[in-house]
């Protein structure tokens, strides 16, 4: 199929006009799936104030950990690690997980969002007990934690398909001429410059968990820049790297190059030093469900303290400053009740913690992309020319980041039935307004971009789709634009103390499953020591 100009213009998330010009043009037979995401409506009704007042006594509690995402699940099970079990988590959702969800039909679990883990980092220690505690990590060898082989991402990784042909890896392995040749090296040389660079505080240039990076002026500077700024000072302008880079960009932050702190972008090359046995230091764990995994392992490990479907709407201190005060609704009984705590960590998005405490944090220059994710069951594998499929699968030609294979893990048939999920960031225009589009687009718009996309990558799925479910996040991911390190707003909730922490991804910056982890890990580990509790620091 000939991708044109205006395809590109519709995949990168362009008007409401050019989404009917495709429709229009692309009539087709109704595909089944379901159009579904994050509950905004509850996420609405705390916007606006529309919970009812607590009823009943105070309720007198040790720790309250409000949301249930990866940071708020990490808090948990780091509290459990610890022998402590005297606190109760609220997720506003009906499951928790936050962005790390999952769902399943008949053919295969699949992820909602976030798929992956990359094998942690030598500093990750807490996230590398968690696990070996899970069965991930199955033993130690002399280079390092040996991992279990079928929950490292099996071969073939990723393929990218350029000019025609599908390809190993994701950057353009022939057809580049000589100067672009050049651009790519020259990139390269410098991230690994910076993977090995030690700054003068005696720690990494760049690490992961972030925190653990350092603050010699050298690299913090960099926050103060675009990406794009800072690859155009250095004249690397070849087009297929700076496709390259968009890709990554919006693969791990849901943003533009040109939106990007220089320091994230950076970050997204040099920081990972995976440390394995066995020469898998450079791999990624991964399953059908993605990040779900871990996310039900942490949630199972404490699930008598779970309490979904319930929304946290007020946190103040009270007049003694010792404790807080907490206002949670319950969906399913249509009630709301007050407790007062000892501890209460704040796990969620900071834009949403903000107005639930707004005397203890402000909004500052926090931003989400909105991503919209497809997965797409299909009667077959697809095929295409050249190397065989592989889990994440790219196309040069789209604004999509392409599709990961939900069975590539398994034993099943590699040519039978399985679902391919399709993610989308919609980095083009301001958050707001691509907000607006996705939620404004109905299933069978958003379907029709699916299905156009998918089969420009691969013809031969023609007959062989079979539902198109779509799932839509409003607030994915932050977006570490520049100025994030130096954020007030973000230092202020970073340095908060008890009775009230917070916890989120967002306080790194860095939508990523290690950074969740680790603030709640630290968050936890804080709320023991305010409790006189004795422990093992693992952050």
């Amino acid at each position: 199929m000939k991708v044109d100009a205006s395809r590109r213009e519709v995949l990168a998330g362009g008007s409401a006009a050019l989404g009917a010009a495709l429709l229009g043009g692309c009539a087709q037979t109704p595909v089944a799936g379901t159009l579904d995401g994050a509950d905004w409506r509850r996420g609405h009704l705390l916007r606006d104030g529309g919970f009812p007042e607590p009823e009943g006594p105070v309720e007198e509690v040790d720790v309250v950990i409000a949301g249930g995402g990866i940071a708020g699940l990490a808090t948990g099970w780091r509290l459990a690690e610890a022998g402590f079990a005297n606190f109760t988590l609220f997720e506003l959702e009906d499951r928790t997980g936050g962005n790390a969800r999952s769902g399943r039909n008949s053919v295969s679990a699949y992820p909602l969002g976030a798929h992956y883990l990359p094998v942690p980092n030598r500093e990750a220690g807490a996230l590398r007990q968690m696990l070996r505690g899970f069965g991930i990590i199955t033993g130690d060898g002399a280079a390092g934690p040996v991992y279990d082989p079928y929950q490292l991402c099996a071969d073939l990784e990723e393929r990218l398909l350029w000019r025609g042909q599908w390809q190993e890896g994701l950057f353009p392995q022939t057809g580049l001429a000589s100067p672009e040749r050049a651009d790519y090296k020259a990139f390269e040389d410098a991230m690994a410059s910076f993977r090995v660079a030690i700054g003068n505080d005696g720690r990494p240039a760049f690490a992961i968990p972030m925190a653990l990076s350092s603050r010699d002026p050298r690299f913090t500077a960099l926050d103060g820049l675009t990406f794009a700024a800072w690859l155009d000072a250095r004249e690397l302008t070849a087009p297929a790297l700076r496709a390259y880079l968009r890709y990554c960009c919006r693969d791990d932050y849901g943003a533009e190059p040109e939106h990007v702190s220089a320091w994230a972008g950076i970050h997204y090359f040099a920081a990972r030093r995976g440390w394995a046995a066995n020469g898998d230091g450079d791999r990624e764990l991964t399953w059908p469900e993605g990040n779900d995994r871990l996310a039900t392992l942490m949630a199972r490990r404490i699930s008598s303290q779970l309490r979904p479907a319930h929304s946290v709407f007020r946190v103040v201190r009270s007049p003694d400053g010792n404790t807080a005060e907490v206002d949670v609704h319950d969906h399913a009984n249509a009630r709301s009740r007050r407790l007062r705590a000892k501890v209460v960590i704040m796990a969620m998005p900071h834009f949403v913690a903000s107005r639930i405490a707004p005397e203890l944090c402000d909004a500052g220059a926090f931003s989400y992309a909105p991503w919209v994710v497809a997965n797409v069951t299909v009667s077959r594998h697809p095929e295409g020319k050249g190397v065989s499929l592989a889990w994440d699968n790219v196309s040069t030609a789209s604004n999509s980041l392409g599709y990961v294979v939900a069975t590539h893990q398994s034993a099943s048939d590699p040519t039978g039935p399985t679902v391919l999920t399709w993610y989308y960031p919609m980095s083009k225009e301001a958050p707001q307004t691509a907000r607006k589009i996705m939620l404004t687009r109905s299933l069978e718009q958003w379907q029709a971009l699916v299905l156009r996309d998918l089969m420009g990558m691969n013809p031969d799925l023609e007959g062989a789709i079979e539902r198109i479910d779509v799932w839509r996040w409003g607030h994915a991911m932050i977006r570490p634009t520049p100025g994030f390190l130096t954020d007030p707003a973000r230092q202020r909730a970073r340095e908060s103390q008890p009775p009230v922490l917070f916890a989120h991804s967002d306080l790194s910056g860095l939508s990523l499953f290690e950074e969740a982890h680790y603030r709640g890990v630290t968050a936890g580990e804080r709320t023991l020591s305010h409790l006189g509790l004795a422990y093992e620091r693992l952050a």
